[in-house]
């Protein structure tokens, strides 16, 4: 599955790329097209952004990459952390 997330990731951060380019070079005579780059452009970003934060959580869970050092909150810690300074 994480396979599949990432050549999903590849294919839209290229979307991004390739109508993002479209929109900042297509000429004033035509707003559909430009319209219409610019929504595919976002979409694809969009969908970048949640694959990728989706393989760094999977890379995170399975050990291949190491999580990150943040403080855990009162809630999140195990009942021996509590008493700890």
């Amino acid at each position: 599955m994480a396979k599949l997330v990432a050549i999903l990731n590849i294919v839209a951060w290229g979307g991004f790329w390739a109508f993002g380019y479209l929109a900042l070079t297509v000429g004033n005579e035509s707003s559909a097209h430009l319209v219409t780059a610019i929504v595919l452009a976002f979409a694809g970003a969009a969908v970048g952004i949640v694959a990728f934060f989706g393989l760094a959580r999977h890379a995170e869970e399975s050990g291949y990459a190491k999580k990150p050092n943040r403080a855990r909150s009162d809630h999140e810690r195990e009942p021996a952390d509590v008493g700890e300074a």
